[in-house]
């Protein structure tokens, strides 16, 4: 390929507005990765830590010992520890041993830990819709930049006599370098917020299943 139609050549030479379009393109693309990278990391930690709770729940059937070993301050708290102490708080919320006592107190325990299930998948959602707008806004984006290059382009060409290929080439060329750049932030963000939501949704699933799993031995205790 001849230098002068090289891909940075063309995208210095390109047109402001065209420019400006690859350089949001270009921003939105690392703001997206950098977001992919940060929620596969903590969605990883989530799945670790149900993982690692649940197997010391199953070894454990003494709730107030397992309830011991959480740390006190709830900001120290892991997600599972968190749902777990939100419940076991409230079922021993009373000291009376009453049916009915007991009863309320494993209700109550029970809609505090939906509670607290619903706040760690909000902070796992967290910053998945931008990532969804990314993903659908890029390649948009970039066809605004390619239709306002090549409008450009043939304009330009108003003022020449004869158009040939060597002289309409580099103008579209440029143009249509936008389209690319937003379908290259497009395409992770779309394949990696599918892959995060369907993950998102597989981690709330666990966490409920632990939510019953705990609201019957609080049952159990009567």
């Amino acid at each position: 390929m001849d230098s002068s139609l090289s891909i940075f050549s063309l995208i210095i030479s390109a047109g402001i507005v065209v420019q400006v379009v690859m350089f949001i393109l270009v921003l939105m693309s690392i703001y997206s990765w950098t977001v992919i990278m940060s929620k596969k990391k903590t969605l990883m930690d989530a799945s670790k830590d149900i993982k690692s709770f649940h197997n010391n729940f199953l070894s454990d059937t003494d709730l107030s010992i397992l309830h011991g070993q959480i740390p006190d301050q709830v900001s120290n708290r892991s997600p599972m520890e968190h749902i777990f102490g939100a419940g076991y708080g409230e079922f021993t919320h009373t000291t009376s041993t009453s049916n009915q006592a007991l009863v309320i107190n494993s209700e109550r325990a029970y809609r505090s830990m939906n509670t607290a299930v619903n706040n760690e998948v909000d902070h796992l959602d967290h910053g998945l819709s931008v990532l969804a707008m990314i993903a659908s806004s890029s390649p948009y984006i970039g066809l605004f930049g390619t239709v306002w290059g090549i409008m450009h382009s043939f304009i330009g060409l108003a003022s020449v006599k004869q158009a040939t290929i060597s002289i309409v080439a580099p103008g579209i060329a440029e143009a249509l370098i936008a389209t690319a750049f937003g379908l290259f932030a497009a395409i992770p963000a779309t394949i990696a917020y599918n892959r995060l939501i369907t993950q998102v949704g597989e981690i709330q699933n666990k966490y409920t299943s632990f939510v019953e799993e705990l609201f019957v031995s609080f049952q159990r205790q009567k």
